[in-house]
């Protein structure tokens, strides 16, 4: 994962080719579609209004071998007051179904593992939302609930611990 992409979409008119300047990596159209424009400009004001949250924030990116940026991840935010963070991936169409997600999920894991901080690691993910669910089969989750979130409606929220239970 980089962090080469963090508002690059959203400057210059957030054309590609504007976008790929900006970031020093290739960029995908996916990049640029709406809903990416409103995740950036979402989490550029969260930074904005507490620079301490952009090293959680979603300002990191999958890359790939041919410095292509394949999607993005991060946490949406610091722990909470008891050690929460919950995590949030993307991966453009054209590069789903090959592991990706399930390594960004690994790496987001691994990287919560290394924050004294974090206890718990949460996933959000709509109920139809197949593929995410299947991404994170296999990695612990327990689901503890559901919420309504107001951009994306009902989710089923998933928590795993951050570090293993040592050995009884």
């Amino acid at each position: 994962m980089a962090n080469a992409v963090t508002g690059a979409p959203l400057r210059g008119g957030a054309t590609r080719e504007l976008a790929i300047r900006a970031a020093g990596v290739s960029l995908t159209e996916y990049f640029v579609t709406d809903r990416a424009k409103w995740l950036w400009r979402f989490r550029l004001d969260q930074m904005a209004a507490d620079p301490g949250r952009a090293r959680w924030m979603a300002r990191q990116a999958v890359v790939g071998d041919r410095s292509l940026v394949l999607g993005h991840a991060g946490f949406h935010g610091p722990p909470d007051g008891v050690g929460m963070v919950e995590i949030g991936y993307a991966i453009a169409p054209e590069f789903r179904r090959r592991g990706y997600a399930r390594s960004t999920v690994a790496e987001l894991l691994r990287r919560a593992a290394t924050e004294p901080a974090v206890t718990t690691v949460r996933a959000t993910i709509a109920p139809d939302n197949v593929a995410s669910l299947a991404t994170i089969s296999g990695f612990g989750f327990v689901e503890v609930g559901e919420q309504w979130d107001e951009e994306d409606g009902r989710e089923i929220v998933f928590e795993v611990p951050a570090r293993p239970a040592p050995p009884a």
